[in-house]
């Protein structure tokens, strides 16, 4: 793992995205795990943040489940990259922003409590920018957890998790927004997060455990930044297939190592046709493109025109928002 020398950081950052202890002292478990003291543990995942190697210690909501999103972007004239990405970057519903090799230059999550919330910041971002925006609605996933061990040869990809939207309480979309934004970095997080909401610490930690049993939180732990860990060569993928092969191939390209994301999502006639889309995240171009290489030669991709979008840029990568917040009109 590029950047981090300390054995013990390592393990913070590679045992840690997942499964993170649900229990009054958790960062306790980490340091016992680790032979370190709690507050040690506390200090060096605060420095970690601090140096923008972790966005947070959090969770991941299962897309589509407790609020709308989708993948958005743009042709950005090259004098007005600045300008364009702060405009997207100002709507709090923009949870990521980067820029990729391609005419259609920044790409983004918008994310909300609705369909409708999501509309109206693409129409804000179309009318503030004066672009075009492309709509990428999520069809289904293949794979959109990207925790994995950063340390390993080949990035470790979780199998699916079946998500039971029944779980779903009064109240329970407070807790996803403050645990999307990150756990404060005290000993006693559930409670100060309890606090924060005037609820009980049993019955956070408790509403936290069913709704990361039901799929709901598809990741509670440490939330890395790859590029600042040297995970620098990220590449989307996009291939051109019929609806009717994405149900094979999709499966195929998700379990293919070093593909870290894979999702369906819909066209846009005339202008974007592709479908099905691919993460790799690698430490180099040619160790991506060696990624890719392999999985041209999968049988279910056979004949597919596919498209590399590098990513040169990460202008924003925060939690997703759950909850509506007010911005300008």
């Amino acid at each position: 793992m590029c950047h981090i020398t300390d054995p013990k950081d390592r393990s913070l950052l590679d045992d840690w995205q997942r499964d993170f202890p649900v229990t009054e002292r958790p960062f306790k478990v980490l340091a016992d795990a680790l032979e370190l003291d709690e507050a040690d543990v506390i200090d060096r995942l605060a420095r970690m943040r601090a140096a923008g190697r972790i966005t947070r210690v959090g969770a991941t909501i299962a897309p589509g489940t407790v609020s709308a999103s989708t993948l958005a972007a743009v042709a950005a004239p090259e004098e007005r990259i600045e300008e364009v990405a702060a405009l997207i970057d100002a709507e709090p519903g923009v949870n990521h922003n980067y820029q990729r090799e391609d005419d259609w230059n920044l790409w983004f999550v918008a994310t909300g409590p609705d369909r409708e919330h999501v509309n109206d910041t693409l129409a804000r971002i179309g009318r503030r920018t004066g672009l075009e925006v492309l709509d990428l609605r999520l069809v289904r996933p293949f794979n959109v957890d990207l925790g994995f061990r950063m340390s390993a040869a080949t990035p470790r990809v979780p199998s699916a998790r079946k998500v039971d939207r029944t779980a779903m309480r009064d109240g329970d979309r407070d807790l996803l927004q403050a645990l999307s934004s990150g756990l404060t970095l005290v000993a006693d997080p559930y409670a100060a997060l309890a606090r924060s909401l005037g609820r009980d610490e049993t019955d956070v930690m408790e509403r936290i455990t069913a709704l990361h049993g039901a799929g709901i939180i598809s990741r509670l732990g440490v939330i890395v930044r790859h590029r600042a860990l040297g995970w620098s060569a990220n590449a989307m993928v996009v291939w051109d297939l019929p609806a009717e092969r994405v149900a094979t191939a999709g499966p195929a390209l998700a379990a293919h190592p070093g593909v870290t994301l894979c999702y369906e999502r819909r066209p846009v006639e005339g202008v974007w046709p592709y479908r099905l889309y691919c993460m790799i995240h690698a430490r180099s171009r040619p160790e991506a493109r060696g990624v890719l290489a392999g999985a041209v030669e999968l049988p279910e991709l056979a004949g597919a025109a596919h498209k590399v979008l590098f990513s040169t840029r990460c202008f924003k990568q925060t939690g997703a928002l759950i909850k509506a917040r007010e911005v300008a009109a």
